[in-house]
């Protein structure tokens, strides 16, 4: 795919189409890294990491769906 630049104020923006942004689960909200290695542009998405919560949920799904088969483990 060739892009090209256009103008946003006095700046230079690039458009990314809806179909890349789904493919990486990007929406405006997501903070983009944007780095270079001096001959290339690298923009990757900084997606958040899941915090204590949301692995405590997690662990308590695991351990209600495989109650039984944990225990016997455990043995």
């Amino acid at each position: 795919m060739t892009k090209k630049l256009i103008q946003h104020g006095n700046s230079a923006a690039l458009v990314i189409e809806k179909p890349i942004l789904q493919l990486l689960n990007i929406d405006l909200d997501t903070d983009l890294e944007i780095i270079t290695d001096g001959k290339n542009i690298i923009i990757s998405p900084l997606h958040q990491q899941p915090n204590e919560a949301d692995f405590l949920h997690s662990l308590a799904k695991v351990n209600k769906r495989h109650r039984k088969t944990l225990e016997d483990l455990a043995k």
